[in-house]
């Protein structure tokens, strides 16, 4: 049976390994199967990362400490574990979205398993692996404030991701501030990556939204509690990275006057 968007999304969210949630596939793949999907309530997981209430990431001060270090880039490969399958689940939810905006949901979830990719690397590096730490399901379980396409983009390209631009551009200082280059550089890319990623969620987010309603006002709108304009920044707030994407003004001023 040849592999489509959907059965690639499927095998994301079903795979019990690692090697199966980052078998990457082209955006390419026929989309022509849009079939309703079972979508469990938990994705399938490798042993060790199951969500758990206990799992904490330290702040990025502890950098210094190689076990802090560890444990830091494993909490940044569970964040990218977590969007990738939100971008399998999107692909399995919005099945009558435009065909661009579902093939650019396939490219976004092999950027993301690359990023993962990335971070095992690092972690190896420190003599760690997938599933030494806690971890928690924080995003996934946000899905269901996510229940459009509208919502989807104004959640995750707009705010969980535009909030990564701040978080990547910190941690890239961490690591340089004790020369850790490899890190920074692997931190450097998923940042640029990750403005690309923020520039399809504004564009989809532009084509999605009520015409006759200001792009910030419907932004906040389609945003349901606890998500907000807050958590779409970091604790600092890096301005010149939005303005180089495109992001509106007045959005980077709701930015900077956002309080966490």
């Amino acid at each position: 049976m040849p592999v489509t968007l959907r059965s690639h999304a499927l095998a994301v969210l079903q795979a019990e390994t690692i090697a199966g949630k980052l078998g990457r596939a082209k955006a390419t793949l026929a989309d022509d199967d849009r079939r309703p999907a079972a979508l469990p309530q938990q994705p399938a997981r490798p042993p060790g990362l199951l969500p758990c209430a206990r799992a904490k990431v330290p702040s990025l001060t502890g950098y210094a400490d190689a076990a802090q270090r560890a444990r830091l880039l494993h909490g940044w490969f569970n964040h990218e574990l977590q969007a990738l399958e939100l971008f399998a689940w999107a692909l399995l939810t919005f099945t009558d979205a435009p065909d661009a905006f579902r093939r650019g949901l396939a490219t976004l979830l092999e950027d993301e398993q690359r990023h993962a990719l990335l971070y095992l690397e690092r972690l190896d590096a420190l003599g760690h692996g997938p599933g030494d730490f806690p971890v928690s399901a924080y995003l996934w379980n946000k899905r269901g404030l996510m229940d459009t396409p509208l919502r989807f983009v104004a959640a995750m390209c707009l705010t969980f991701e535009s909030a990564n631009l701040d978080h990547t551009l910190d941690a890239v200082a961490a690591a340089r501030s004790v020369g850790d280059e490899a890190t920074a550089r692997v931190l450097e890319r998923v940042h640029a990556e990750e403005q690309g990623h923020v520039a399809f969620g504004l564009k989809w987010f532009q084509r999605f939204r009520p015409q006759d309603v200001a792009a910030l006002d419907a932004w906040r709108a389609a945003l349901i509690w606890p998500l907000r304009p807050a958590l779409a920044r970091g604790p600092v707030l890096h301005a010149a990275c939005r303005r180089e994407l495109g992001l509106p003004a007045e959005f980077v001023t709701a930015l900077e006057t956002a309080a966490r």
